[in-house]
């Protein structure tokens, strides 16, 4: 058995999903003519109370088309120094949309509003003028940690006294709707564009959707084609989106369990934190992170290598009960050593 616990993007079409897939019916996308593709941006856009999407190859892509959107060459990126956008998307702010960012700390990249407002660089001849700010929800870095609800609604408010646009990388937003019981709407009505992810936690092969406002789709989708993201017979992605988005939200919960069942197993080994613990992230802190890892490899585990001492183990709907009672039994033996 191959227990692989390194990312929930390593999760492969089941059945079903296959099926829906191969039925889709499909047109060219680029002339907007995908039955499929239309289908899904407006499903996902009615879902977080928006008026429309887009739908892109990656999430990157969803991220770097909402920041030239909102931030024009030149001007200022606000965001914490974990964030996706900043981190692991190859310097796409800057090199491709000429973009500036500055970033504020944030412990387990969760959100004080009270760090970012005095960040914020009113016009002045001399400054790099802020524009817009993003957050991440669930922080991937932070250990899928989930922004305070009421610290978004003081963000909003913050971004509106400045007139600042707000973005919100939700590429794991499911798992903080399924996490607290905040409707996706709630959320989605704080955010100028929104990026979720499709090829997660919700297990699609790949594709996310940037949701926003109808005049910044249509000024998206330009971008998106700038970007080498305009995809023809689309469908087949997105009808697998569609089976994901009715299917597999709910059962997040599931994910999220297992984590915590793993932190707690882990914890007395001194690796791990359970209370940390929020959704389906559990991020490790031990010597030699790498050499623990290939230990696990080799008796089926496959854990994420973070950094020389940090390591990380995601849930997901390919790992059942018994996946995890295994990871349980190798890692156990592993850090027990």
């Amino acid at each position: 058995m191959i227990v692989d616990l390194r990312s929930d993007t390593v999760t492969r079409p089941g059945p079903a999903m296959l099926e829906a897939m191969a039925n889709a019916e499909v047109g060219d996308d680029v002339y907007g003519e995908d039955p499929a593709v239309n289908a899904l941006e407006a499903e996902a856009a009615a879902l977080l109370g928006h008026e429309a999407a887009v739908f892109t190859p990656t999430g990157s892509m969803a991220n770097q088309i909402a920041l030239q959107l909102s931030v024009p060459p030149g001007g200022e990126l606000l965001c914490d120094a974990g964030a996706h956008v900043v981190n692991f998307e190859m310097g796409a702010a800057a090199a491709l949309g000429g973009i500036s960012t500055r970033t504020w700390h944030a412990p387990n990249g969760r959100l004080d509003v009270a760090l970012v407002e005095p960040m914020i660089n009113r016009p002045h001849p001399y400054a790099t003028a802020t524009r817009a700010v993003a957050v991440e929800n669930t922080h991937n870095m932070g250990g899928g940690t989930v922004q305070p609800f009421e610290q978004l609604r003081a963000l909003r408010g913050l971004a509106d006294e400045h007139a600042l646009a707000l973005h919100l990388d939700g590429a794991r937003l499911w798992n903080a709707h399924v996490a607290t019981g905040v409707p996706l709407r709630e959320y989605g009505r704080l955010f100028d564009t929104i990026a979720v992810c499709l090829s997660k936690g919700l297990g699609a092969p790949a594709g996310s959707l940037l949701v926003t406002d109808a005049e910044r789709a249509e000024r998206g989708r330009l971008i998106r084609k700038r970007l080498g993201g305009g995809m023809r017979q689309a469908g087949y992605l997105a009808e697998a989106g569609r089976f994901a988005l009715a299917n597999h939200i709910d059962r997040l919960a599931e994910d999220h369990a297992r984590a915590r069942r793993l932190a707690e197993a882990l914890e007395p080994y001194g690796v791990c934190e359970a209370a940390q613990v929020e959704t389906n992230v559990v991020l490790l802190r031990t010597p030699e992170i790498a050499k623990t890892a290939a230990l696990a490899a080799e008796r089926g585990v496959r854990v994420s290598v973070l950094g020389p001492d940090r390591g990380r183990l995601l849930t997901h709907l390919d790992i059942d009960d018994e996946g995890i009672e295994r990871a349980v039994e190798v890692l156990s033996g592993v850090f027990g050593a």
